[in-house]
């Protein structure tokens, strides 16, 4: 009988694109935590399967050759659950290549420059006293998520999807589109807003993104935890 895939996986929005590629596909797993507020990612089990020291992770006991298999990195996790289920990842090279762009778009642009405004506008207002030395770090990666909105909803113009039918390229963009967090109004949006919403009520999305939502902290609160939790993410060096 073949194991469900292994996901090491915390809530956030790189963990979602993760567990609603799985729910989409109908793939069996297992949820496997990794508390990043207390330092988990850098544990040498966890190591062993993310070099990077970041989530999410998979593992796949029925890998290729029926040999286990493990992915770090959320694009390279996608693709390989695309092609392990035969959904939402086109093999025509044409298809392909339309999805490809997009996955790595959000992977390379979306992800991290949100990411940062998240981190500036969220989490860096309780590390440092004089807020005005944050005010440039806000500007730009508020503007910059801003500049990516743009992009996706003029993408979006006509389209139902980012890449033609629904795929992997969606997984990986919705999670990030969190306006609240990220100084945006979808309101100046219109394509991407209304893509949003037709995502994010699919069955797979909804249960996908309520994965582990028990686990998830507010790391821009105050108090002894968030403290802690903010110094074990932020500032890490090499060991």
């Amino acid at each position: 009988m073949t194991r469900p895939i292994e996901l090491w996986y915390w809530p956030t929005p790189n963990g979602w694109k993760a567990s609603i590629a799985l729910e989409e596909m109908g793939l069996a797993y297992e949820m496997k935590p990794v508390n990043i507020g207390v330092g988990e990612q850098f544990q040498s089990g966890f190591q062993a399967i993310s070099p990077n020291g970041r989530m999410p992770a998979i593992v796949d006991p029925d890998g290729p050759g029926g040999e286990p298999i493990s992915i770090f990195e959320s694009g390279a996790i996608l693709q390989y659950l695309g092609l392990k289920s035969g959904k939402f990842y086109p093999t025509d090279p044409r298809a392909k290549a339309e999805v490809d762009q997009w996955l790595f778009w959000q992977v390379g642009g979306l992800g991290p420059m949100a990411g940062q405004t998240h981190h500036f506008r969220q989490y860096a207002p309780a590390l440092i006293k004089d807020q005005r030395q944050i005010a440039y770090g806000v500007n730009r990666y508020t503007n910059e998520t801003h500049r990516l909105y743009g992009v996706l909803d003029r993408r979006l113009a006509g389209r139902d999807f980012v890449a033609g039918d629904y795929s992997i390229a969606d997984m990986a963009c919705w999670p990030w589109i969190l306006p609240e967090n990220q100084g945006q109004n979808l309101d100046d949006f219109p394509n991407l807003k209304a893509w949003v919403a037709r995502v994010g009520a699919r069955p797979g999305v909804i249960a996908g993104k309520a994965v582990g939502a028990d686990l998830r902290r507010d790391l821009g609160r105050a108090g002894a935890e968030a403290d802690a939790a903010r110094k074990v993410l932020f500032g890490q060096r090499a060991r």
